[in-house]
Order: C-alpha cells, then sequence, then structure tokens
C-alpha cells in the first residue's frame, strides 16, 4: 500500500480532492494543481463552483490570473458532486468550523465532509483534516467515522491532521511558504501526509499525534487572542489616565528582546482568532478545567464594540449632539485592512448597535459593497469631500491601505480613529480622536 501511493504522490499521478474551496480550500487545491496534480474541488455552494469553472476566484489572495490557466488545462475542477471523491488518491478536508450560539464547537461541517468521504472510501487513500478543532476531534470523530468503511487507519488507509495557517491579506506569507505541522493517527499516516504537502510546501515540521497537531493551532491562535486581549485592555487604562495607547506600544517595541507588539481595535474579527480558543476553553470545560486567560480575554475582545460606541457617544455628547439622528459615516467593514472578509467583523457589530441608537449610517469600503444583518441592507457609498463635511463623525473602523487619510481629515469635520490609520498625518490633528 504504501509503495502504491507513494509513487504515485512522487510522480505527481496522485489525485488530489479537496472538500471546501473557501480561503483554506482553494489556495491549497491552487498549490497542487501548479505542481501537476489533477485536483477535483467538492464544494457544497452552487455559486462557488461555477465561479472557479469559469476560472475566477472570490479568495482575496488567489487572482482569477491564477485560477484560469489551472482550470483550462485541466488541472482543477469543482463541482457539487461528492462522487468525484471516488476517484481521489488524497483527501483534504478544508471546511469552516464555527460556534454555535452558545460559542460551543459546531464541527457538523466536518461531519458533513466525513460522510462524503466514507462513500467513496478506498484502499491508499489519504485523508487529511485542516478545519481548526478541539483536541482529538481527528481520532475520537473522525477515525470512527472514516473506519465504518470497513477499512482501518494505519493498516489500509493513511489519516492525518494538519491545521491551516492561511492569513488573508498578508502579502509575505502564503500556502506555499508558511511552514506547515502535520500529525498521523500513526507514524506512517505521519510520513505519508508529510511526503504529500512536500510536493507542494517546502517545508513540513511532523509532530508526535493528530491532537498535538490540532492542539498546535489552537495554541497559536489563543496566543494572539489573549495578547490582543491585554493591549485592549491597556488601551482601556490609557484612556482613562489620558495617555495616547499608540505612543506607548510604539515605544515599547524599540525594545529588541522580550516584548512582541500587538495593537488594539474596535475587537477580533475573522474566522480563526475570535472562535478557536473557544474551541480549546470548551474541550477543557468537558475535563473540569476552567481556561482563565482564555475566557478573560474573549470577554475582553468581545466588548470592544461596546466602548467603541461609548466613546461615540461621549464624543458627541460633548459636541452637544445624541447619537440618535447623528450623521455617523463609516470608513471600512472589512474584519482587517485590504481584504473583503466580513466574518465576525467588529465592523458589523458597531454598525448594529448605532443602527438601534438611531444614528444615521452610511459606510465606504473598496472591497465590501453591500453588508447585510437581520432584516437591514447597506451599499458602499462613493467617499467625497461632501459626503465627509457632512458628517457629523467620521468613525475608522478597517483601516484599508486605499484611503487617502491626509485628504479624509482635511475634509472630515471630526474623525474617531479606532486604527491608528491617521499616524502620519500631520495636518489639522486636532480633528482626530484616538481610540
Amino acid at each position: 500500500m504504501k509503495k502504491k501511493l507513494l509513487q504515485k504522490i512522487k510522480d505527481r499521478s496522485a489525485k488530489i480532492g479537496i472538500i471546501g474551496l473557501g480561503y483554506v480550500g482553494l489556495p491549497l487545491a491552487v498549490e497542487f494543481a501548479e505542481n501537476g496534480f489533477k485536483v477535483l474541488g467538492y464544494d457544497v455552494w452552487d455559486k462557488k463552483v461555477k465561479l472557479i469553472n469559469s476560472g475566477k476566484s472570490d479568495i482575496d489572495d488567489i487572482p482569477d490570473t491564477q485560477v484560469a490557466p489551472l482550470v483550462k488545462t485541466g488541472y482543477l475542477k469543482a463541482t457539487t458532486d461528492d462522487k468525484i471523491l471516488s476517484q481521489a488518491d488524497c483527501v483534504f478536508i478544508c471546511v469552516p468550523t464555527p460556534l454555535s450560539k452558545t460559542k460551543d464547537p459546531d464541527i457538523s461541517y466536518i461531519l458533513s465532509a466525513c460522510d462524503s468521504v466514507v462513500k467513496y472510501m478506498h484502499k491508499d487513500m489519504l485523508v487529511v483534516l485542516e478545519s481548526t478543532t478541539y483536541p482529538g476531534t481527528t481520532d475520537e470523530v473522525i477515525m470512527p467515522r472514516l473506519e465504518a468503511s470497513g477499512l482501518k487507519a494505519g493498516k489500509d488507509f493513511y489519516l492525518a491532521f494538519s491545521p491551516e495557517r492561511v492569513d488573508p491579506g498578508n502579502a509575505k506569507y502564503s500556502t506555499k511558504n508558511t511552514p506547515r505541522v502535520v500529525g498521523g493517527i500513526t507514524n506512517k499516516c505521519t510520513q505519508m501526509a508529510k511526503i504529500c504537502y512536500e510536493q507542494v510546501i517546502p517545508n513540513i515540521y511532523p509532530v508526535s499525534s493528530t491532537r498535538a497537531a490540532e492542539m498546535v493551532k489552537l495554541l497559536e491562535n489563543t496566543f494572539r487572542s489573549v495578547n490582543i486581549g491585554l493591549v485592549n485592555e491597556v488601551a482601556l487604562m490609557c484612556r482613562r489616565l489620558d495617555m495616547d495607547v499608540w505612543e506607548i506600544i510604539d515605544a515599547a517595541a524599540t525594545k529588541p528582546f522580550g516584548f512582541m507588539p500587538f495593537y488594539p481595535g474596535p475587537g477580533l474579527g475573522g474566522h480563526c482568532i475570535p472562535i478557536d480558543p473557544h474551541y480549546l476553553s470548551w474541550k477543557l470545560k468537558t475535563l473540569n478545567y476552567y481556561a482563565r486567560f482564555i475566557e478573560l480575554a474573549g470577554d475582553i475582545n468581545s466588548h470592544m464594540p461596546e466602548w467603541v460606541i461609548e466613546r461615540i457617544t461621549l464624543l458627541l455628547n460633548d459636541r452637544g449632539k445624541s447619537v440618535k439622528n447623528a450623521k455617523l459615516y463609516i470608513l471600512g467593514v472589512a474584519y482587517k485592512k485590504n481584504i473583503q472578509d466580513i466574518r465576525e467583523s467588529p465592523a458589523l457589530d458597531v454598525l448594529k448597535l448605532l443602527d438601534r441608537l438611531g444614528a444615521k449610517l452610511s459606510y465606504t469600503d473598496p472591497y465590501v459593497p453591500i453588508i447585510k444583518w437581520d432584516n437591514h441592507e447597506m451599499k458602499s457609498t462613493k467617499l467625497t469631500a461632501g459626503k465627509l463635511k457632512k458628517s457629523d463623525m467620521v468613525i475608522i473602523l478597517t483601516d484599508h491601505m486605499d484611503f487617502n487619510y491626509e485628504w479624509i481629515v482635511e475634509n472630515a469635520n471630526l474623525i474617531f480613529d479606532t486604527r491608528n490609520a491617521t499616524a502620519r498625518v500631520i495636518e489639522n490633528r486636532d480633528k482626530i480622536i484616538k481610540l
């Protein structure tokens, strides 16, 4: 079994199946396809499948020009029919893992993907889960589900976990040059997954088990969540001490050792940092352990949008205005700069809260043409000097580089900057209020 699959991987005749063609799955599919593998992409969203098969991409980091030639030459094919997995030698599961309303892990997408795989399982198949999840998911949940096919992990097929490490909008690190951690059910499973990844990603780091690999991803994002929670609380402290938190951070960052700068903001966004630590916290609760750092950081970060509203309210009040009927102009609604992703974006929370208070809202985001929540729908408006001058307050929630901040400050009456986007603006700084 080992020699047969190894040979197919090394001579590029192995067919790669990717389940989930989102911000994790599509970049991985493109890497394999560009390295000479036939890639079979499966996604339940018909619109996405049609878009890819037309040679286009809806992922920020993957341009149409990268997808089109792969589709044209037949190295990349997408479908909504999971039967295509019967042709795959190696299957990578790259589906969402959200939280329920009670902040419990929702692995229903993973289970659905496994149901698709098990229908077409065959000997010599390599199955790798990339979706972030709690330690124990692969061996406790995924393995029994796949072994319902009658095949045994480590004997008849290979099973491993390798956490995705995608950072949308990062111009320096991509799927190809970001090191990969891999852990298998057995040592042979680890090695097979490692060899497969090595065909497209140079730096692979094997760990002792799937649980270790699962824990690695949670540590990475818990580290970020806790440190962002810390610096967000420092921002609250600096406000009360009448200090500029950005000045404090920049000065501390001059220390060449023992300090790593993190920056405050209106809240956490994206699919990973606001969600992943709760997977670890939930798992530990089942073992009667309370993850205090995780819960505290989550509490601070999740309440930042409310603190932003409080600041907006006070700033307007100081100028004899109320939030109700105030003309508030939002700049940026994506969860981070220079991308179109609005998942868990704190800007949406701020908009919802302001809407409930009766503010007259509008927004501009060059990457997000329309946003929806509940029964509301808003469209991005054209950024004009007239729009800025008519607004009671301009609120910067996402610091896109597309914005000309000098010009914005020049034409606005009052700016509340939650991202320090106006740091380099020299003129009219009396108009700027920072987080």
